[in-house]
């Protein structure tokens, strides 16, 4: 019970903290998926003042995968012989034409593996077939895609190549700080991406665009005591980049982890769900890795695709919209049948906002 009274007390001294530093409109914008369930899941922004505006960004790794690159991940799966791996959450992205789970139901051999370690093991287990692993995720799954392709090339396992859709989140972050229609005071930057890039990266943030900082836990306590820095740098014009998550991030990140990236990948070019082509967020396999690389193996075509009609999944990444401003939101979109990964992600915006905060609008 004292505990539980400690912690009221401590979200009351923030909320004022808040109220404090918080004289004008000020903007926030979150971009972590885990960020965005913790806050849903709360009902953080209940507590927020009113000058305070809290938007979700492109923190979902499964809701940033292009189009473009879910179709060609769905082509190439159909493919007869080849075995198909894949995290849980990227069988329901609809693609242009179906989804992953609907191949599977049609006879295809997808399989959803917990780690690409998995993979490579269904590659050793089936030396006549071509597995492929789809490695999507931000920094912090890189690494283990990285360690993998090593493994790979140290046993010689010729049957195995990696989908690599890998997106690195600095450079999505200096386009929305570039953007003239988004007008953000401060990100919430994510946590477990900064557990593996340190906090350097960043600070091009506060240097050229005067934009507030912060790295938080995932507590709601945590969050709450995050915008009350954002809050602070903004109110002081002090704009930089500050570490309340130091029990988990170090300043220089995890140098291991950075080296497999440095190791194995070289930056290229990416689109994004709803941003658009950015320049060196993506990761791309070192030609020396080529043989491991499923786009050269199988000559794979990665075009530029639409989004389904009247999807607002672009808008809501970018912190244009809410969820349920999307008119396709609860009525033709849920997550029973999405129409866009926002919505099939556990960690994407509009999943989290009908799970935690649909029946409450309702």
């Amino acid at each position: 019970m004292q505990e539980k009274g400690n912690l009221r007390d401590k979200a009351e001294l923030l909320q004022r903290a808040l109220g404090f530093f918080a004289k004008e409109p000020m903007t926030f914008m979150e971009v972590c998926g885990t960020h965005t369930v913790a806050i849903y899941r709360s009902g953080l922004r209940s507590l927020l003042p009113k000058n305070i505006s809290l938007v979700s960004g492109p923190g979902c790794p499964v809701c940033v995968t292009d189009q473009g690159e879910v179709d060609a991940a769905i082509k190439l799966a159909e493919k007869k012989g080849l075995v198909f791996a894949t995290y849980g959450d990227m069988m329901r992205v609809p693609g242009t034409k179906g989804s992953l789970r609907n191949l599977r139901t049609q006879g295809s051999d997808v399989r959803v593996v917990r780690s690409c370690d998995e993979a490579l093991d269904l590659a050793l287990k089936n030396p006549t077939k071509e597995v492929v692993f789809l490695g999507v995720g931000f920094e912090t799954t890189a690494p283990s895609t990285a360690a993998i392709i090593l493994e790979a090339e140290e046993k010689k396992v010729r049957n195995f190549s990696v989908l690599c859709f890998h997106k690195l989140v600095p450079p999505a972050l200096r386009l929305l700080a570039e953007s003239r229609e988004l007008k953000v005071d401060g990100f919430l930057l994510p946590g477990h991406v900064t557990v593996v890039i340190g906090v350097k990266p960043y600070e091009f943030l506060p240097r050229d665009f005067n934009i507030s900082c912060t790295i938080a836990g995932f507590e709601p306590l945590d969050i709450m005591e995050g915008l009350v820095e954002l809050a602070r740098q903004v109110h002081d014009k002090d704009p930089k980049v500050s570490l309340l998550y130091a029990r988990a991030v170090r300043p220089e990140g995890n140098t291991r982890a950075k080296k497999f990236i440095r190791r194995v990948f070289d930056e290229a070019d990416a689109r994004w769900r709803g941003l658009g082509k950015i320049k060196n967020s993506g990761l791309r396999l070192k030609p020396e890795f080529a043989c491991f690389d499923a786009i050269t193996r199988f000559d794979l075509d990665i075009k530029e695709v639409p989004l389904p009609s009247g999807c607002k999944c672009g808008e809501v990444l970018m912190g244009k919209l809410r969820p349920e401003e999307c008119p396709l939101f609860s009525i033709r979109c849920t997550p029973d049948d999405p129409v866009g990964p926002c919505m099939v992600s556990s960690e994407g915006n509009c999943a989290a906002c009908y799970k935690y905060s649909y029946k409450v609008m309702r």
